[in-house]
């Protein structure tokens, strides 16, 4: 062990965390409005990557013009799925929309393998390949860009959710439903921005990642997964539980790549979550409810 290199596993689980914190935001987003978890949450972390490959990468747009193109276009299919696949049959058992979101989820796999095909895309980082060295690890540019951007996204949603009137109706519709809509709150169109708001987190997650770990038509599930995961190491129902799993999965999994074998690449989070299950079923900060 090297103990070393420490420094740099760490810059690298706060980058990785942070995909992971995004995902559990989007998912905790979309729970706390419907009471059901969407499984195709990583698909909106791809597509956002895809998307992004296709106007930054190829058509050569500007990054500005590129980036809110495709969290737009990622936020209209997060709206879409919701009117066309969930609102009709809301008032179904949570189990069968959760199995909806999984078909969701395998649809949106196949079509982005049909579109943009195998291969795994990447676009240059958006300020060069530059580093910069802090305690004896070395940080890219793009790592940069993907911690700054997470953490502005969520002060940004703490702000939306604790300060603006919309935000305050879907937390009201997270709390009762029924008591918000006796105080006039229109339940459906909270749950509707709920999914735009989840959708545009993902691709946001999608698009700052891309240049340092590429993107497949497949990589939304397993990106998805570990998301889920933070959200239950987190605490189910608390965003500040989403940053604090995300962020806690991807220095362990960092750090057991560097110091045992990176064949627990993939396990770590899952391993972490079952621990986590065993010693406080309701997450590190989540409620009892």
């Amino acid at each position: 062990m090297n103990w070393g290199q420490v420094p740099q596993f760490l810059i690298s689980g706060f980058t990785s965390g942070s995909i992971y914190a995004l995902a559990a935001l989007g998912f905790n987003l979309i729970y706390n409005a419907t009471s059901i978890i969407n499984f195709a949450q990583g698909e909106f972390i791809m597509l956002g990557g895809m998307f992004m490959f296709t106007f930054y990468g190829l058509l050569g747009l500007p990054l500005i013009l590129s980036f809110a193109i495709t969290v737009a276009l990622v936020a209209c299919i997060a709206a879409l799925i919701e009117r066309v696949a969930i609102h009709p049959v809301r008032r179904a058992p949570v189990l069968n929309l959760i199995v909806i979101t999984i078909g969701i989820s395998i649809i949106l796999s196949g079509a982005a393998m049909l579109v943009w095909g195998k291969d795994a895309l990447f676009y240059p980082p958006f300020s060069g390949t530059s580093s910069i060295h802090i305690l004896g690890g070395a940080i890219g540019s793009q790592a940069l860009w993907v911690l700054g951007i997470t953490i502005l996204l969520a002060v940004l949603l703490w702000g939306f959710l604790d300060r603006a009137i919309v935000g305050k109706a879907i937390r009201a519709c997270a709390e009762n439903k029924d008591a918000a809509r006796t105080l006039g709150i229109d339940v459906e169109k909270m749950i509707l921005i709920s999914f735009i708001i989840s959708g545009a987190l993902g691709a946001m997650g999608g698009i700052i990642i891309t240049p340092i770990t590429l993107i497949e038509f497949n990589s939304g599930t397993l990106l998805g997964l570990k998301g889920f995961c933070a959200l239950i190491v987190g605490g189910i129902g608390s965003n500040r539980g989403a940053l604090m799993g995300g962020f806690l999965l991807g220095i362990s999994e960092s750090l057991a790549i560097g110091f045992i074998s990176s064949s627990l690449k993939d396990a770590i989070a899952f391993l972490i979550m079952l621990l986590v299950l065993f010693v406080r079923p309701k997450g590190i900060l989540g409620s009892s409810r």
